[in-house]
């Protein structure tokens, strides 16, 4: 046990020295200001291992009445954290439009036209960082100024940004709030199970559909959910999806 919290130790001092290294790279590229987020459905700001928001004791940005991360509602609300649930890929934002390094007409449907002004941002580097389990986190590099360069500025980093993004998210994830599913993943009848329920199958029609018994219908999304950590029949579907063992239906 004290050997577990050791090493738990070393990793949240690594996720904090980690946290200095965004915001110094965004420094070097023009974009002082820092802006990160592991999950974007948690109403809390990412903190630090003491439990203090890195917004306060690391990144800087536009300075406002009342913080940007007291927010509980920023994620719902700002469309540039909005554009991370459409893609997992990096984009810019140069004061006017949502941009990549191809057409993307996923971004081209957000709205943000009053970002700068709502938000006091003219420029932008988001990477978005796609996790386990469903988790959407973020790491947004800004500049209050417009950036004439900001395009070129992208193409040349944007592979950098994503990287440091995703080991620095994965890991500030990983330790403060993903769970981990046992370890015996689902068997291949569980997930059959899974991907009917998915589509909005009852019992009767999956127990139909595959041949066997409504009972052991239940009883195999029963064991599924236990394995996948899920507290109900569509908790286990989601978290199926989320790992990949389920395709989302349309």
């Amino acid at each position: 046990m004290a050997r577990e919290r050791e090493e738990l130790a070393e990793v949240w001092a690594e996720i904090d020295r980690m946290a200095l290294g965004v915001t110094e790279l965004g420094r070097s590229l023009g974009l002082p200001l820092t802006a990160a987020s592991s999950n974007l459905a948690s109403p809390l700001p990412m903190r630090d291992a003491a439990a203090r928001p890195y917004a306060e004791t690391v990144f800087d940005w536009v300075k406002t009445e009342q913080p940007y991360w007291r927010n509980r509602r920023l994620a719902l609300n700002q469309p540039i954290l909005n554009a991370v649930r459409l893609t997992a890929e990096p984009f810019y934002f140069d004061g006017e439009r949502l941009l990549s390094w191809r057409p993307n007409t996923l971004l081209a449907t957000v709205d943000v036209g009053r970002a700068r002004q709502d938000y006091g941002v003219a420029s932008a580097l988001v990477a978005p960082v796609h996790l386990p389990f469903g988790i959407l986190g973020a790491v947004v590099w800004a500049n209050a100024e417009p950036i004439n360069a900001l395009a070129e500025i992208f193409t040349r980093s944007a592979e950098r940004l994503l990287a440091v993004a995703a080991r620095f998210i994965g890991a500030h994830a990983e330790v403060s709030c993903i769970s981990t599913p046992a370890e015996a993943p689902p068997t291949p009848r569980e997930v059959q199970c899974l991907r009917w329920a998915a589509m909005g199958k009852t019992d009767n029609e999956i127990a139909e559909i595959l041949q066997i018994s409504v009972p052991t219908v239940r009883f195999h999304l029963k064991n599924a959910a236990a394995k996948l950590d899920a507290v109900s029949r569509s908790h286990a579907v989601y978290r199926a999806t989320a790992l990949g063992y389920v395709t989302a239906a349309h």
